[in-house]
């Protein structure tokens, strides 16, 4: 499919829409049907469900038996019909549908059920009437199911007690197609409507759901059913509920919704730091949007098994116990920045997303973008202590890794089947639109950008929406309408044009049209390099896709609005410039030594600089780095390292600029340093080439020697100090730094001949762990040690200590007890695998052992997931020989369709194959002669 058919696609996606279903009962006639699980004719052949029917209300009855691991139902469905018809549409997964009849009045007529496996369908159909447009009806189901043993639709979770006792409870996750599978519904987004929810429980559980418990009645058997408030019209995905023994903590935020925490009995005393969190940003939001949350409640649940991080359900949040359990003793600062964010993000939700949903998946991002740059906008407000300001430009750089291939997606992609609508959770989603909102954001002015997303959320609370709709309400700020009831102060943005005065302003006269120029950004793969070259006072300006593989057709034709920043040598002031053609230039009022684009990198576009453009760069770098913030010599880092790839800069000049970092302190540069420099030698542990592994070992244990010996074995400082020191001494440790080793070692014994009681600082636990792990007494201690505690942020820190461990029996081992998901819940194997694989005493075994574990994986972590994405990509990419990449493929080419096959995971993987074998081919020679040369002359080190 070309790329100007999809772009055309998207951009008439409502009309088509509407067209197509207008249409229906013409195209009925010419369309093929599928034959249904019964053998006869399904009278609908789209994935997507006709408009014909809208759901009004739902009453749904559920009961989980928690001993048998079942659940029974009655669904009633109000609908209103807009198309006269003979069938009823909607989706159903794996459940058996007993009894289905239609109300009317007091009228019931049987339905036969048809299913269609293949689409998630059921049809409920009727000889004996018509279903008649304008007119209202009810149909009532009976159903039943097993709970599910993967992460969705309605699943069993589990845990132990402090006294070992195994106890079960039943969650539901339905994003994004897995309300079907828990009672029949009209599953799609736009089908937003009222849910009465009762569920059916034992004395010694209790239920939760979106909306408050509005009584309790007593049923025979000594059962009780639990009867919640209606909702508000929301999509099914949002649904929830859960039946449990949590108990919780509860606080009422500034604006009086009911704040809990619910977690399991010995956890509980682990759930205030999340409560506290949770009130002081759902109050921000308020305040900020200037919309009230529209529920009296917000819980939020830690879930024992649980796949994601998070999940926005309205008014019943649910987490990993890893995302939202913390402990002020044993938790690191790395970890409660890590809560405090998945919290934000979450809350955000309630209003992007929950409030306002995207009409289709193929705007996933709308969701996902807003609720990711909302982190950080209310986390940087609400708890500037935490410095979340230093790592959103890594979100970025994390996009980009996966937006430089070739397998890449528009933000907005159309999608249609469950396995496409799940490779939309991914990085372009989340990231890259968090990083084209907040460059959007810079280019309007955060004031302005303010007023018209809360224009968006009033304009549209409880519809859907598309890209377009978000774009009109981001342009024409002055214009009359009821949601500008607050006004610019300062620079004013009226009639779409930008004012001639002010730091904020762009070098540009002409019209400002923000969906045309967001467009360019949501409807095309990829980002630009921006190539600069400076003559005297004239800069010429270049853009062209970034792309690692070398094919000129997946370049040509591509073309952004580029808002462009950048700051000289002679002047510390932001200037703006939008490049919006291939080719441009500006002038400066005079000749400057230096100058740096892309100002904190805040554009989502990397910079290629011409002529002696770097030279002078590396050269400021070297005399006085301080010049540039922190984000700006972390995105010079990235860039250079990036145009290596690509050819345009000769990997001796990138490292030339490493040099610097031997007098770096900030976390961004030092941990984007070691980001760009740490994969060289991955790739080398693949192969056989051990001394000039080694030497580049060194070489950057060198580098940031000085920075690692200053650092204190304790938790002292602010969140960026405490965060770094961690990476520092992991790194450090991990690569036999003696020191480092020296310590970790004393540290180590002492906590295990206290048993473990000894109180190790959080921040630096992980470097003693990880050196523990490396004998396999130490091992069998800490294991033992994991099994024991009843702390998430223990548990992960000695995970991945053990993942590390350089002894191969017992990274074989774990990664078998990962898939028993017995002590080691399976929800944490994806993240095992992975570690498992960038160890070099490991990395065979972890392909091995997704490939003989293929099936499972796939049907406990779903086609098309994140998850089995990040098992994919995390596993193989860091290999750099042709051998791998022919068995890479040639396990991958031989699967079906249901099995993997086209999944864009797989493309990816096999792209970074590639690309690392050229960036061998090509480089090897160059950096081993540049190590020669710099570590014979320790020079700047």
């Amino acid at each position: 499919m070309s790329r100007m058919y999809v772009l055309l696609s998207i951009i008439l996606l409502p009309v088509q829409m509407t067209l197509s279903h207008s249409g229906e009962a013409e195209s009925k006639d010419k369309a093929t049907f599928p034959v249904a699980a019964d053998g006869q004719p399904f009278p609908w052949h789209k994935m997507r469900l006709p408009e014909t029917i809208r759901p009004l209300h739902y009453d749904l009855r559920i009961h989980p038996n928690l001993t048998s691991l079942d659940f029974t139902g009655t669904v009633e469905i109000q609908l209103e019909v807009l198309q006269s018809t003979d069938s009823i549409i909607l989706h159903s997964k794996n459940l058996q549908i007993s009894k289905a009849v239609l109300l009317e009045s007091d009228k019931r007529h049987p339905l036969k059920v048809l299913e269609l496996p293949a689409f998630e369908q059921v049809a409920l159909v009727t000889d004996a009437l018509s279903i008649t447009s304008g007119r209202r009806y009810r149909v009532r189901m009976d159903f039943a199911a097993n709970l599910s043993d993967s992460f969705h639709g309605f699943y069993k979770s589990s845990y132990r007690t402090r006294d070992g006792e195994v106890r079960s409870i039943a969650a539901t996750q339905f994003e994004p197609t897995h309300a079907r599978a828990a009672f029949p519904c009209f599953d799609e987004p736009a089908f937003k409507a009222n849910f009465s929810i009762r569920i059916v429980r034992e004395a010694k559980h209790i239920s939760l759901s979106n909306m408050p418990k509005l009584k309790t009645v007593e049923l025979s058997g000594g059962l009780l059913e639990d009867h919640f408030d209606v909702s508000v019209k929301m999509s099914t995905y949002l649904v929830a509920f859960i039946v449990s023994d949590f108990l919780s903590i509860s606080g009422t935020s500034q604006h009086g919704v009911k704040i809990s925490v619910y977690a399991v009995p010995d956890k509980i005393n682990q759930t205030e730091y999340a409560l506290n969190a949770a009130i002081k940003l759902l109050d921000f939001y308020d305040d900020y949007f200037g919309i009230p949350y529209p529920l009296p409640k917000q819980d939020l649940a830690a879930i024992p098994d649980f796949q994601s991080g998070a999940m926005e359900n309205w008014g019943l949040t649910t987490y990993r116990e890893s995302g939202l359990l913390f402990d002020p003793q044993k938790s690191s600062a790395s970890e409660k920045l890590g809560i405090t964010m998945v919290i934000a993000h979450e809350l955000a939700h309630q209003w992007f997303g929950n409030l306002v949903t995207m009409h289709w998946w193929n705007d996933l991002w709308l969701n996902e973008g807003f609720a990711k740059f909302m982190e950080f906008v209310s986390v940087n407000i609400t708890n500037p202590e935490l410095q979340v300001e230093d790592y959103f430009l890594s979100k970025c750089f994390e996009a980009m890794e996966v937006d430089a291939l070739s397998s890449s997606h528009p933000v907005s992609t159309p999608v249609e089947d469950p396995t496409e609508i799940q490779e939309m959770f991914d990085d372009v989603s989340y990231d890259k639109g968090a990083c084209i909102l907040n460059m959007l954001r810079d280019f309007l002015t955060p004031e302005a950008f303010k007023i018209g997303i809360v224009r968006y959320l009033r304009r549209y609370s409880y519809q859907n929406t598309v890209n377009a709709h978000l774009w009109e309400s981001l342009t024409n700020f002055c214009s009359s309408d009821e949601a500008d009831e607050e006004r610019l102060t300062g620079g004013e943005f009226c009639s779409g044009k930008r004012g001639d005065t002010g730091a904020s302003k762009w070098y540009m006269e002409d019209d400002l049209n923000v969906r045309e120029m967001m467009d360019t950004w949501t409807l095309q793969e990829g980002f630009p390099v921006v190539t600069v070259e400076v003559r005297g006072r004239e800069v010429r300006l270049s853009q062209e896709r970034y792309l690692k593989s070398k094919e000129p057709s997946q370049t040509s034709g591509f073309l952004w609005q580029i808002p462009l920043t950048y700051v000289t040598s002679t002047s510390s002031t932001v200037h703006r410039f939008l490049l919006k053609t291939k080719t441009d230039a500006l002038y400066l009022p005079e000749e400057v030594e230096w100058i740096k684009f892309n100002v904190d990198m805040s554009g989502y576009y990397i910079v290629h600089y011409e002529s002696n453009g770097w030279d002078a760069l590396i050269s400021l770098l070297k005399h006085n780095h301080t010049a540039l913030s922190s984000n700006d010599r972390a995105s010079l880092i990235n860039n250079i390292f990036q145009l290596v790839s690509i050819g345009k800069v000769a990997l001796d000049k990138a490292l030339d600029l490493s040099l610097y970092l031997s007098k770096e302190t900030e976390i961004m540069p030092v941990t984007q340093g070691l980001g760009e420099l740490v994969p060289l030698y991955k790739l080398m542990e693949k192969r056989d080439m051990e001394d000039l592994e080694n030497q580049m070992k060194g070489y950057i244990v060198r580098l940031f020697r000085d920075l690692i010996d200053k650092q204190s074995w304790s938790d002292e400082g602010s969140v960026s100090q405490r965060m770094l020191r961690s990476y520092l001494l992991l790194f450090a440790c991990v690569r036999g730094h003696p020191p480092c080793i020296r310590t970790a070692t004393q540290l180590f014994s002492k906590w295990r001949e206290s048993n473990g009681t000894l109180s190790l600082p959080s921040d630096v636990s992980l470097a003693v762990y990880a050196v523990g792990a490396r004998t396999d007494e130490g091992w069998d201690f800490l294991f033992e040690k994991y099994r024991q505690s009843l702390f998430p942020s223990v548990k992960s820190q000695i995970k991945t200590a053990l993942s590390i461990s350089p002894l191969p029996h017992k990274l074989q081992w774990i990664m078998g007890q990962g898939l028993a998901g017995d002590v080691l819940k399976t929800q944490d194997l994806p993240g095992l695998l992975v570690s498992v694989s960038k160890n070099p005493k490991g990395y065979k075994h972890a392909w091995d052992f997704l490939r003989t574990n293929w099936e499972i994986l796939v049907k406990k972590f779903e086609l098309g997931s994140p998850t089995v994405a990040f098992m994919v990509t995390g596993v193989t990419n860091q290999y750099s020989t042709r051998e791998m990449l022919e068995e890479v493929r040639g396990f991958f080419g031989l699967l079906q369709k249901e099995r993997g096959a086209g999944l864009r995971c797989i493309q990816q993987t096999l792209e970074s194959i590639e690309e690392n074998i050229r960036w061998m081919d090509k480089n090897l020679p160059l950096l081993r002669a540049w190590l020669d040369r710099n570590i014979s002359q320790d020079r700047g080190l």
